[in-house]
């Protein structure tokens, strides 16, 4: 009995589709964590401020904020849970992301409690909801590194890089609010905001590579808003001040809008790309459900009707191969459908040729496109992972291994992410750090 071969292609099919089913509920996940660390990003920023006017003022934003974030994270706390189902699919890696995740989670309830007793500093409670926000961020990197479909990937590459993006503008909005309100200068916080600044154009101008059209014009249309201007004048007179230098302290509220319009519209960017995300995902399930039931059909009718000879099969993957190719029995010539032997008519023959030749090319710009993919999360991944290691190993603020590696880079006439590379080489920086390992939190 000859191998049922069409089963496997459709069974392939079928699996194609579950993948993207569980893709789907993948973005949903990514989606909620989103919108818990918006949720959490306003809180910081208003509980900042209420710490650092002694409860005077943002009480009220502080408690809108927590009352959007606590059905967030109760509803992310479900979702987790799910994950535990084989059925998910959830790697070992993806497991112990949430567990840190959770953890980082559970710290919020004293955290609250501190600040609600103004027994912590502005900076601890930015610091404290940064890690947790941290955890959560990269765990949304690592549920985009899965994506096998090219439009997919795409997208969800411009997607994650928007929220670390404004996860470093909201970390900026805090400690340039601080900053002023000091009244004065101080070198630390003036350098942690040149990196941040940095590190928001770095992960932009991913989104810009990988977005949509209509996506990149909305955002290049939203820089031409007063409030950028503004932006930029303010981080000017930060920036250039020397330390000690006075500082207007009434430019804290100026500040912390200016930043506000501008997290608002990445917020914005966000959601767009969420829903782009659902709309692509939802239309290549329906697409790939649409191949699957035309396969069905031309493949049955192929294996009931088999043409003449099995070279016939080398027409359907050589794009140079013409239907004279295939074999006819003597005293047949080209005519109607019906004088194909065995009952497999021409349109039937032309038709799964098409279709294979069109998978097999589709499959070719798929690679090519999740390649491009892959490898921005990668070189992502390669850079952070050189940073720990100087951290760790030379005692190096999150600044300075940067600005080390890209010295390096500049020095050198090498790309960022080679040095990267060679640094985790080098014998002193590649065993393990002492104590106990956790995945990274990002600045």
């Amino acid at each position: 009995m000859p191998l049922p071969v069409f089963q496997f292609v459709l069974r392939a099919k079928q699996l194609e589709i579950e993948g993207l089913q569980r893709m789907a509920a993948r973005i949903e996940l990514v989606d909620l964590i989103g919108r818990l660390i918006d949720a959490l990003q306003r809180e910081r920023g208003a509980s900042s401020l209420y710490v650092a006017s002694g409860g005077m003022r943002f009480g009220q934003e502080r408690q809108d904020a927590t009352a959007q974030a606590e059905p967030l994270e109760a509803t992310l706390r479900q979702r987790f849970m799910e994950q535990l189902d084989p059925a998910q699919g959830s790697s070992a890696r993806m497991l112990s992301l949430i567990a840190w995740v959770l953890l980082d989670l559970d710290t919020l309830a004293g955290l609250r409690q501190r600040i609600g007793q103004r027994g912590i500093s502005a900076h601890d409670a930015v610091a404290a909801f940064s890690r947790v926000i941290a955890g959560m961020v990269e765990l949304i990197f690592h549920l985009a590194d899965v994506a096998l479909q090219p439009g997919i990937s795409r997208l969800l590459v411009a997607l994650v890089h928007v929220v670390q993006g404004k996860e470093l503008a909201g970390q900026e909005r805090a400690v340039g609010a601080q900053l002023f309100a000091s009244g004065q200068c101080s070198a630390d916080p003036q350098q942690r905001i040149l990196h941040l600044i940095d590190a928001q154009e770095r992960s932009l101008q991913v989104f810009e590579d990988f977005a949509e059209p209509s996506q990149l014009a909305w955002w290049q249309r939203h820089q031409l808003q007063p409030h950028v201007a503004a932006l930029e004048r303010l981080r000017r007179a930060l920036c250039t001040a020397k330390p000690g230098a006075a500082l207007d302290g009434q430019l804290s509220e100026n500040w912390f809008e200016a930043s506000s319009e501008r997290i608002a519209g990445l917020w914005q960017v966000e959601v767009g790309l969420a829903q782009a995300l659902r709309q692509a995902c939802e239309a290549q399930i329906q697409a790939s459900e649409q191949e699957l039931q035309d396969s069905e059909g031309l493949l049955r009718q192929l294996r009931d009707n088999p043409p003449p000879h099995t070279h016939a099969v080398a027409c359907f993957f050589e794009e140079a191969a013409q239907v004279e190719a295939v074999p006819v029995l003597p005293g047949v010539a080209d005519g109607p459908a019906s004088a194909v032997p065995g009952g497999a008519d021409q349109p039937t023959v032309a038709a799964l040729k098409t279709l294979l030749q069109a998978q097999s090319s589709r499959l070719a710009r798929v690679e090519v496109e999740l390649d491009t993919a892959r490898r921005a999360l990668h070189e992502r991944k390669v850079i952070e992972r050189a940073k720990r290691a100087l951290m760790s190993r030379l005692g190096m603020s999150e600044e300075d291994a940067f600005r080390a590696l890209q010295k390096a880079s500049m020095d050198h006439n090498r790309r960022l992410v080679d040095v990267a590379e060679a640094t985790l080489a080098m014998p002193e920086l590649a065993a393990p750090a002492s104590g106990r390992a956790r995945p990274p939190h990002r600045s």
